[in-house]
């Protein structure tokens, strides 16, 4: 089984628990997500089965849509609503200065995440480390944010905003700064992910979908295609004269290949053979090397 499932992660699951439902109605061992979800957040969350891991790579700097409602009076230590209150203050923000702070947080930014996040630090998750009781220090690290779409104020001094932005952005941190650039302290509410890459909330389905069609026996023909969601990557066909090459893993010429002379040299694109899906290459040179090979029909592979 080969594919992708856009799941609509409930409240209150971890990423890692809806990789594990997937992996038992699929009785695929291959089987994991392409950007962690907060357990306490909702929204879209790609999985990967089978080959589609290998795909994991070109999905990464897409771009993210997120909702979130910012809640000022209170700093807490995961920067959301689920713990420990560290600051407080009730010198609320005007709108124009929630204004002016989403504005100075769009852009390259630097943010701290908090303690309580899943970086991994010698191989080990942050939050494992907070939990335990160390003192952990999270480097500053650069994201982009593409937009700060601001709707309105909400109940208790909040402020509900669409974030636009790309891989690695903590929208909890933004949440947090954005009650240091007004000079009360904040928190995260609420966070749903609306869009990831190609996966949006529209053709996103429940845990509970997934596991009626896992027992109807329809979940296979259910899976995404392999090449939904690396639509943004250039293409590269080839014919009849490439067969035995793409099924051994051999290098291919550019010249011989549709598509391929407008490459730049280490740009990846998706080759298809017989107008179907065999994976992904690199252009070196004058020829095109495989990274990933997924086509089920490749022996071995």
């Amino acid at each position: 089984m080969n594919g992708f499932l856009n799941i609509l992660k409930p409240p209150g699951m971890t990423s890692a628990a809806v990789v594990a439902v997937v992996r038992r109605l699929t009785g695929e061992k291959r089987v994991g997500h392409a950007g962690t979800l907060d357990p306490e957040a909702a929204g879209v969350l790609p999985v990967m089965i089978g080959k589609a891991a290998r795909l994991f790579d070109y999905l990464v700097d897409k771009e993210k849509i997120y909702v979130a409602e910012v809640a000022f009076g209170q700093a807490t230590d995961t920067q959301d609503a689920t713990g420990k209150v560290v600051a407080e203050g009730d010198c609320y923000p005007s709108w124009e200065q929630i204004q002016q702070a989403a504005e100075k947080l769009t852009g390259d930014i630097w943010q701290r995440p908090s303690m309580y996040s899943a970086i991994k630090q010698d191989g080990k998750p942050m939050y494992e480390r907070a939990r335990a009781g160390e003192v952990v220090e999270v480097p500053l690290r650069q994201v982009h944010v593409e937009s700060i779409e601001l709707h309105g104020e909400t109940a208790n001094h909040g402020a509900l905003m669409t974030i636009r932005c790309g891989k690695g952005t903590y929208i909890r941190s933004i949440c947090s700064d954005m009650g240091a650039l007004v000079g009360c302290p904040a928190h995260m509410r609420f966070l749903l992910r609306q869009k990831s890459g190609a996966f949006d909330l529209e053709t996103a389905m429940t845990v509970e979908e997934v596991t009626a069609l896992a027992q109807a026996g329809a979940l296979q023909r259910s899976l995404l295609a392999l090449d939904m969601p690396i639509q943004h990557l250039p293409r590269v066909d080839v014919g009849a004269w490439a067969d035995k090459l793409v099924r051994n893993g051999v290098k291919l010429p550019v010249k011989a290949c549709r598509g391929a002379k407008e490459l730049a040299e280490g740009q990846a694109t998706r080759v298809y053979l017989h107008d179907e899906f065999w994976g992904m290459a690199v252009r070196e040179g004058d020829v095109l090397v495989w990274k990933a090979q997924i086509a089920p029909e490749v022996e071995g592979v």
